[in-house]
């Protein structure tokens, strides 16, 4: 049975998530990475389609690993409807813990999520993907104004089946503001293995730049 309350309050926290709207124009930035003992500079273009180019970095690996990095970026700021992305899951309240967060049951998911939400903020989100199982947790974000960015947050990963833990990742994040769209600036990601080797990767953004619309002729 569908709970038109659990779905409503949903709805709202995904709706208050900050988005690019369909007017960003894409933009440029220069990265310097750096991981452990290592450094990389790159060059990096944000298409209007949301399409990324990596170019300056020869290691195939890093370069691979820095634009799929920049796709994840885009992910949650990439604007999709509602209905789109969850009209055909029901959805059931479940309980509250002594944060205030309430549990969002989630039924018709492909990827079998189900979330917290906190006021009109999703604050987490679990999700069981074939062998792996991960959670996500926020406990730090941005209010732009027109939605908030998740700043500091982890993610959990454990097999599915095992429950034992795989990874866990702090990530802490600032962003700054092109004209009115708000892009990454500094991103510290700290991974953690069973273990408990500790790996720091530090994304440093500089030279944000809007490119320009297309002149309508």
């Amino acid at each position: 049975m569908n709970d038109n309350t659990a779905r409503d309050r949903f709805r709202a926290a995904y709706e208050h998530r900050y988005t690019w709207d369909k007017d960003f124009p894409g933009y440029t930035t220069k990265l310097e990475l750096k991981q452990g003992d290592e450094t990389y500079k790159a060059e990096i273009k944000v298409n209007k389609d949301l399409g990324v180019e990596v170019s300056g970095i020869d290691d195939e690996k890093v370069a691979e690993s820095v634009y799929n990095h920049m796709r994840d970026v885009i992910t949650h700021r990439k604007r999709n409807s509602f209905e789109n992305a969850h009209g055909k899951s029901t959805f059931t309240l479940g309980e509250e813990d002594n944060t205030g967060a309430v549990e969002i049951l989630v039924k018709g998911d492909s990827m079998g999520s189900n979330y917290k939400i906190r006021g009109t903020e999703i604050c987490q989100v679990s999700r069981v993907m074939g062998p792996m199982a991960f959670v996500i947790n926020t406990n730090e974000s941005l209010d732009t104004g027109e939605g908030y960015i998740s700043t500091g947050y982890n993610a959990i990963f454990r097999d599915s089946k095992t429950n034992d833990l795989k990874a866990k990742r702090e990530f802490s994040e600032s962003y700054e503001k092109l004209d009115k769209y708000y892009v990454p600036k500094h991103q510290v990601i700290e991974s953690i293995d069973p273990n408990s080797d500790k790996i720091t990767t530090e994304f440093i953004f500089s030279e944000s730049k809007l490119l320009e619309p297309a002149a309508i002729a």
